[in-house]
């Protein structure tokens, strides 16, 4: 089968698990199942028809209105459907269908999930979290159980790598976040934070942690200065950093390993 059709399949599955994410969402924060009920209008409580609830599509052509009620939807719920879509080809382009596209793409969701619920409430729910910490961990056993290993050209971390990546990932974050207590009297990272980047650490091992911590403190600063600014809001305004982290992994995995041999091809040359 041609590779174009392929991209295609993959766009389309992840547009759909964009659509269930969009649930997630809404849901996980007020603690409610992401089961049941069907998807409902949030002003009129309207069930969603199937034919209405076409991923992307729907949105535009609903003039991204309720049928029932014409209430407005937010556009984000197209946007999250597009981005994971999107994330979803650039995966398979990254990977085809090797087990570590698999591996990431569960990753990629739980990221996603993560990153907008963060965005809206400033929480980063354990049930994502801890699990995906087993998870990242379990997967690089049982890669390391059956296949070999791939040393520096490996794109899954080895169980060392991964463990290691789970003690400094959270280690990190929890002696910022306990040291910031201290000094200040008040909360600056959240121990969601912690966990999020623990279970990061998991699926991309030490390195991986290190580059999200760097890209993400410098793109959080750089949008929390913004804000600042900008828009007014005082020095104790809390700016989540955990799409910001979010972000840190997922450029990691599609540009991280050559942004460090970059960087280390110009340590070893030096100036001339």
């Amino acid at each position: 089968m041609p590779e174009a059709i392929y991209l295609v399949v993959v766009f389309i599955i992840g547009a759909c698990i964009g659509s269930f994410l969009n649930v997630c969402i809404y849901r996980l924060p007020e603690h409610l199942s992401v089961v049941t009920p069907g998807s409902r209008c949030p002003s009129c409580s309207a069930p969603v028809r199937s034919f209405d609830n076409i991923p992307i599509i729907s949105y535009f052509i609903l003039g991204g209105r309720c049928r029932s009620c014409k209430a407005t939807f937010s556009v984000r719920y197209a946007m999250v459907e597009l981005l994971v879509a999107l994330l979803g080809a650039a995966l398979y382009w990254r990977f085809a269908f090797a087990p570590e596209f698999f591996a990431y793409a569960a990753f990629t969701v739980a990221l996603a999930t993560v990153a907008f619920i963060d965005l809206d409430h400033k929480i980063i729910p354990n049930v994502i979290s801890l699990p995906g910490i087993v998870v990242g961990f379990g997967i690089a056993c049982l890669f390391g159980f059956v296949l070999p290993a791939g040393g520096a050209e490996a794109l899954y971390p080895s169980v060392i790598d991964a463990a290691i990546g789970v003690v400094l990932g959270g280690g990190f974050l929890f002696l910022i976040s306990f040291g910031y207590y201290v000094l200040t009297g008040r909360e600056g990272l959240g121990f969601g934070d912690v966990k999020l980047l623990a279970m990061i650490g998991a699926f991309v091992g030490w390195k991986g942690v290190l580059f999200t911590i760097f890209t993400g403190s410098v793109a959080g600063a750089v949008i929390g200065v913004f804000i600042m600014t900008f828009r007014g809001k005082g020095a104790k305004y809390a700016v989540p950093f955990g799409p910001f982290l979010s972000m840190g992994a997922l450029l990691y995995i599609f540009f991280g390993r050559s942004i460090i041999s970059w960087y280390l091809s110009l340590i070893m040359i030096g100036p001339n």
